[in-house]
């Protein structure tokens, strides 16, 4: 049995950093770029099995040299790749991403192969799944009623953001979107209606919200010095999925999440900027 599956995408991200983001119709010198595995579902992945969770990746790449590398990182980090296909008629996805001299991104993301992601036809037994929105959604509702059949802990972290429809919610157990995400949902309230029990709002440096059981709660952010943010909420996600398969009590596995998100933005791109499970206890002390 696998900890943590995560369906979801991959993508080579492009960066560029500038002093501060263009505005339209604007052509601004960048300062540096560079290239870097991505993805939503690939950094979720790679960050729970850095915090120590066995993990499994249902994705898609092309097949072009953005696919091999791709491939080869997810072989380094020890997840099982058996669900990863091969597009041949679509190339690895990208995302363009811009980081202004604050560390704030703005991202463009273009699907590629991650359309040809499906859901399996049965998945295999682990303790938690963690999906996003950067794949076709009807196959990520699938997968999710797949994995509510089988008891598995479910998680959504409903990004980039979009509706959605009750009878997907229904099926997380927990969802984590951050805050811009939250109100196009139409707020907490509105997520615990349509059946999910715990939601768990992630705010940057405002920290996270909690709401579960009828009550609220809120966790301060760690004070760190902001290189870039891509990834930060990747981190969270796959460490928070990661520590509840190991076991921990949700507020303990909160309590390592945020401090995973917050090392994260200390380092600049996404894979590389997930901590290790020794880097996160040590900061956490």
């Amino acid at each position: 049995m696998f900890d943590v599956t995560v369906f979801g995408s991959a993508n080579l991200d492009l960066v560029v950093t500038v002093e501060r983001h263009p505005q339209p119709g604007e052509t601004l010198l960048g300062d540096s770029y560079a290239e870097f595995p991505g993805g939503k579902g690939l950094n979720q992945v790679v960050a729970a099995a850095r915090a120590g969770a066995s993990t499994s990746f249902h994705s898609a790449v092309g097949d072009d040299a953005a696919g091999d590398r791709l491939r080869s990182l997810i072989l380094v980090e020890n997840v099982d790749d058996a669900h990863l296909l091969t597009s041949h008629g679509k190339p690895t996805g990208r995302a363009a991403i811009v980081v202004n001299a604050a560390g704030e991104n703005s991202i463009v993301v273009v699907a590629g192969a991650n359309a040809d992601v499906v859901a399996p036809r049965t998945l295999a037994p682990c303790r938690v799944l963690l999906t996003q929105l950067e794949v076709p959604l009807v196959e990520v509702q699938a997968t999710l009623a797949l994995a509510q059949l089988a008891g598995t802990l479910t998680l959504l972290n409903p990004a980039p953001a979009q509706a959605l429809d009750d009878s997907l919610l229904a099926l997380c157990d927990l969802v984590i979107p951050n805050e811009h995400e939250v109100e196009l949902l139409g707020g907490i309230e509105a997520l615990h209606a349509a059946g999910v029990g715990t939601v768990i709002v992630t705010r940057g440096a405002d920290g996270v919200t909690i709401s579960r059981d009828g009550a609220i709660e809120h966790r301060t952010a760690l004070a760190v010095d902001v290189v870039d943010t891509t990834g930060a909420g990747d981190a969270f996600c796959g460490n928070l999925a990661a520590r509840l398969a190991l076991g921990d009590e949700l507020s303990d596995a909160i309590d390592w999440a945020v401090a995973a998100g917050a090392l994260a933005v200390t380092i600049a791109g996404a894979v590389p900027s997930l901590p290790y499970a020794a880097q996160t206890a040590q900061f956490i002390g």
